[in-house]
């Protein structure tokens, strides 16, 4: 495989992973009230609300500022800081708004792009790294927020049935 058709296949990958990401966050995120969006099972643990917006400024700050190049100010404490009363509407409009811009940067990526060298929060790695470190972080948030909103609402936010197979009958999508 060339490396534009391998640059191709890995955009769209990543492209496609944070927007199945962002409809399970969303789909959560609506099931909640007001009060347990912003639960927290113990002191050493944050509520959905946090990791929405944790998941927020991360994007901003890694696809948005550190790939894009918009200049960013993040407050990365005051993503956890936060105890509402933000709304599940506000959170997740300002998450979707950032994701969907991020999936159109990390889409119009060249094979150049994805091996240039960036600097972000701290860390000198590849555009490629950058993106793999997005959607692997964003993924892991994820899957805890399904789980918090599984112990919240004792449902089943299953995408899979018994053979592992996609519920949506989407077979090429793992």
């Amino acid at each position: 495989m060339d490396a534009e058709r391998l640059t191709q296949d890995f955009t769209r990958s990543a492209s496609e992973k944070l927007a199945l990401n962002l409809k399970q966050i969303t789909r959560c995120a609506n099931l909640l009230d007001d009060e347990e969006l912003w639960q927290r099972a113990n002191a050493h643990c944050n509520s959905v609300g946090n990791l929405i917006l944790h998941l927020t400024g991360n994007v901003r700050q890694w696809v948005l500022a550190g790939i894009a190049g918009e200049p960013f100010d993040r407050d990365r404490a005051a993503e956890f800081a936060q105890r509402g009363p933000l709304s599940a509407e506000q959170v997740v409009a300002a998450l979707e708004q950032i994701v969907s811009r991020a999936i159109r940067v990390i889409s119009g990526l060249s094979p150049a792009d994805v091996s240039a060298a960036r600097k972000i929060q701290g860390y000198e790695l590849s555009t490629l790294s950058a993106v793999f470190h997005v959607v692997e972080h964003f993924s892991c948030h994820t899957g805890q927020i399904v789980h918090m909103t599984k112990v919240l609402r004792d449902v089943d936010l299953s995408l899979y049935d018994t053979d592992g197979r996609r519920l949506s009958g989407d077979a090429a999508t793992p």
